[in-house]
C-alpha cells in the first residue's frame, strides 16, 4: 500500500493532518489539474490555479468527503471539484449580472478584463454535460477525468474499473454527444 493510500484511509478516519499532507504530496498533481482547468477554460474563472487547488481542497474538505481509495480516485474527485467551483463561480456572476443582491469577492483582479459570452459558453458546456451524466454517468465521467482532470486514458480504465479501449469508446462517443449538444 502506497503512502498516499495510508494517507487516504487516515484522513477518512478523521486525522486532519493526514489530509493535509496528501495535499502536500499531490499538489503537483492538483496544480497540474488546476493549470489544465484553467487552460481549457481560458480567462473565464475567477480563481488562478493555486486558487482553484486551495478552493476545491476546503471543499473537500468540508463535505467530509476524503474517503479514497488512491491517488487516482482522489484526483479524479479533486478534478470534479474543481469544474464545480468554476461552474458556481460562473453562475454566481450571472445571477449578478441578471439582478442577484449576492456580493461577488474576487481573488483575481483578471476578472474585469473578461467577455460576457465565455460565461455564456461554460454554461451550455456544463449543461450539456449534465445531460449526458443522466444519459450515461460513466461518459460524463470520462469527459470529466480527461478533459477537466487531464487524466490519461489508462489512469481512467483503472479508476472506472474499465480497459482503456473501453476509455477511448466513451470519449469518442461522449464527444460527438457534446459536439451535438453545443450546436
Amino acid at each position: 500500500m502506497s503512502e498516499i493510500t495510508t494517507l487516504l484511509r487516515a484522513a477518512d478516519s478523521g486525522d486532519s493532518d493526514a489530509a493535509g499532507r496528501v495535499v502536500e504530496l499531490l499538489y503537483g498533481d492538483l496544480q497540474r489539474l488546476a493549470r489544465s482547468r484553467m487552460r481549457r477554460s481560458g480567462d473565464m474563472t475567477l480563481l488562478d490555479a493555486t486558487g482553484l487547488v486551495h478552493e476545491s481542497f476546503l471543499q473537500m474538505q468540508q463535505s467530509g468527503r476524503l474517503a479514497f481509495q488512491d491517488r487516482k480516485q482522489f484526483l479524479a474527485y479533486a478534478a470534479k471539484v474543481m469544474h464545480n467551483i468554476v461552474i458556481d463561480a460562473v453562475r454566481l456572476r450571472q445571477a449578478d449580472r441578471h439582478g442577484g443582491q449576492l456580493q461577488q469577492v474576487t481573488l483575481n483582479t483578471a476578472v474585469a478584463n473578461l467577455a460576457p459570452q465565455q460565461d455564456k459558453e461554460i454554461m451550455q458546456v456544463h449543461e450539456a454535460l449534465a445531460e449526458l451524466a443522466q444519459l450515461d454517468p460513466r461518459l460524463a465521467q470520462v469527459v470529466e477525468m480527461r478533459y477537466f482532470g487531464g487524466l490519461l486514458e489508462a489512469d481512467i480504465a483503472e479508476s472506472l474499473g474499465v480497459t482503456e479501449r473501453t476509455v477511448q469508446r466513451d470519449w469518442q462517443k461522449a464527444r460527438l454527444f457534446l459536439s451535438l449538444a453545443l450546436k
